[in-house]
């Protein structure tokens, strides 16, 4: 019999995990974890558990904050890539992203033997844009810290301007499965928009019921 490899279900939080686990039940061939909240731990457990079960497809679940106009709080949408902010030099209006300043978040030296990717930037595409199956290229921000305040919000935008949606962990885990050579696919329910701190107006039901829905239609 022919070994088909699992696919990989990663959740940040406990919270999530409890809501998505027995709403995804239905999917066959999935494994699914926890990979911690925020883009150390994310990174870290996400490299461990690809290792682990060498899956033939890393998915990221969870909630976001919609960054302007184009998602609406409640609903989920995918993703096509993930970028970093936070790694570099300066805070606030002074910070320069790692690409700005000549680095990459990482870089083999040819000392790898191409086994492993020569360099990764501050953006990562991990998945091509579909629009004619409604999938346009969507670019995830990934942030030690949420946005608390629309300064917040200006000043990511200034550095990547593209993004539309803020989460901690998505350039983590695209970065664990680059390395491990690892098809990545990212669904984010969004819950709140980013700088709104007011978790009175945030829709978390509504946004993990939603990621679960589409969870399930790209197991499928």
């Amino acid at each position: 019999m022919t070994h088909v490899p699992p696919r990989l279900v990663l959740v940040p939080t406990p919270l999530e995990f409890d809501f998505l686990r027995p709403r995804l039940q239905s999917a066959q061939n999935v494994i699914m974890d926890i990979c911690g909240f925020g883009p150390v731990a994310a990174a870290a457990r996400a490299g461990q558990l690809i290792h682990a079960y060498q899956p033939g497809l890393v998915l990221l679940v969870g909630i976001a904050g919609c960054i302007g106009d184009s998602l609406e709080v409640g609903r989920a949408y995918q993703f096509t890539q993930a970028a970093m902010y936070g790694v570099g030099a300066g805070t606030g209006d002074s910070f320069i992203r790692a690409g700005e300043l000549g680095w990459s978040q990482w870089w083999s030296g040819n000392h790898h033997g191409g086994r492993l990717p020569e360099q990764i930037g501050d953006v990562i595409a991990f998945c091509r844009p579909q629009p004619d199956h409604g999938l346009p290229d969507r670019q995830l921000l990934t942030c030690c810290a949420a946005s608390s305040t629309k300064a917040d919000i200006r000043g990511r935008l200034r550095t990547f301007p593209e993004a539309v949606a803020e989460d901690m962990e998505g350039y983590s885990v695209a970065i664990a499965a680059q390395l491990c050579g690892r098809p990545l696919r990212i669904v984010r329910g969004i819950s709140n928009r980013a700088g709104d701190r007011h978790k009175a107006r945030w829709k978390v039901h509504d946004a993990l019921h939603a990621a679960a829905e589409m969870t399930l239609e790209v197991l499928k």
